[in-house]
């Protein structure tokens, strides 16, 4: 550390002087109270640790937000594991970061396993599930154009998040698209346009051939459903989404279901089933992991699966954080992940389309769905709550139980 940031962490206010379970037992409180999304879950660290407590300054604190925005995984974690090592060195930042995703943890872990112990799909209780995967598409719905209004701020963004989602839904692997996202973006925002046209019709026909060459089976079939994986492919599944999650949970949905359905770990209403369950739990929704790996590989699976979505929530503040921080400020690699995050939207975008369509194939009739869908979206757009996540979930479930039971 230069001497320089020596006296700007000297200035700074510093965390009080705890011990290793009492830094543990104050993030976990911080984990059973984590309703509402990242939103409101940021809030309350802010409230308590910046405002209150004075653990850090507020300019410091949004300084090291706008990092964490930046960085896969979910932001909230990432700040606690941040302010942990704060406080109490890397072990520190270990012991806040495990608090605080341990609630929902164990909670997600308990219900994956009350879910098939109950048959729940086969018993009275599969209808008001048929409702609530109506719900959370259109939870998704809303998530992609909150995500779509802060990302695509631009035509260049615009057109390659459409033309990501197009090349999704045809069958390219986001493999391909993604990176060939970022550098179209990266060489358009440094005012080389007629180079990023041409880098831009080299990915189109790479697809292509990729498609083109590819098995015949499309993202979003469900293949063998009831296969088992082992635990390595679940931990490597997960560590894929959790490299991959920009701008929030919902970034990872479609990278882990195209392992979860595709690979046939799952239905995608079962997939659709986790996200719910996940919607109504105080922690990171991407908490939905541990459903996706218990569906996969049972209890083993789903402690491989959530060490794997998390482990670059912990890394990239335990380890890199510093040189992050300064590889940041470097504007074409802002460039380079706009380009990506937009391609994620676009991403995100096909899937929707595909989880709308599994889910309309499934429900009995469906001007009910078509009704819930309606209703849910109007309570996402209209009732600005932390708890409107938890209303659309509820709601849902009871229509559809209304419906179809």
């Amino acid at each position: 550390m230069t001497a320089s940031a020596e006296l700007d962490m000297a200035a700074e206010p510093q965390p009080p002087a705890l011990s290793y379970p009492q830094l543990f037992l104050r993030f976990l409180r911080f984990g059973l109270m984590a309703w509402g999304g990242p939103v409101a879950q940021i809030a309350m660290l802010r409230k308590e640790l910046v405002e209150e407590e004075r653990w850090i300054s507020s300019a410091r604190f949004n300084r090291l937000l706008a990092v964490m925005q930046v960085l896969p995984g979910p932001e909230a974690h990432e700040l606690c594991v941040h302010l942990g090592m704060r406080a109490k060195g890397r072990l520190g930042g270990m012991l806040a970061g495990l608090a605080f995703m341990l609630p929902g943890f164990l909670l997600m872990f308990a219900l994956s396993w009350l879910y098939f112990a109950m048959d729940i799909q086969s018993s009275a209780l599969g209808a008001a599930f048929l409702g609530v995967q109506v719900g959370v598409v259109a939870m998704i719905v809303r998530a992609v154009h909150r995500i779509g209004e802060h990302v695509l701020n631009d035509r260049w963004l615009w057109g390659l998040a459409l033309g990501v989602g197009l090349a999704s839904l045809l069958g390219a692997s986001f493999w391909v698209v993604l990176p060939i996202a970022g550098v179209v973006y990266a060489l358009a925002a440094s005012g080389r346009q007629s180079l990023a046209l041409v880098c831009a019709f080299i990915g189109v026909a790479l697809a292509t051939a990729v498609i083109w060459w590819s098995p015949g089976v499309q993202p979003g079939d469900v293949q063998a459903v009831g296969a088992s994986a082992g635990p390595m492919a679940l931990f490597l599944s997960g560590l894929k989404a959790g490299l991959l999650t920009f701008g929030g949970a919902y970034t990872a949905i479609p990278f882990l279901r195209n392992d979860a359905v595709g690979r046939g770990w799952m239905t995608d209403g079962q997939f659709l089933d986790g996200l719910a369950l996940s919607g109504i739990l105080p922690a990171p929704l991407i908490i939905f992991s541990t459903f996706v790996g218990y569906v996969g590989g049972g209890p083993i699976g789903a402690l491989a699966m959530t060490a794997g979505i998390f482990l670059p929530a912990f890394a990239f503040s335990l380890i890199l954080y510093d040189r992050l921080e300064a590889v940041l400020e470097v504007k074409q690699l802002h460039a380079l992940l706009e380009g990506v995050a937009a391609g994620v939207v676009g991403l995100i975008a096909a899937t929707t389309l595909q989880l709308g369509q599994a889910t309309a194939e499934r429900v009995p009739v469906l001007w009910p769905a078509l009704v819930i869908f309606a209703g849910a979206l109007a309570i996402l757009y209209l009732w600005k709550s932390k708890l409107n996540i938890v209303a659309v979930i509820f709601a849902a479930g009871a229509a559809g139980w209304f419906a179809y039971g």
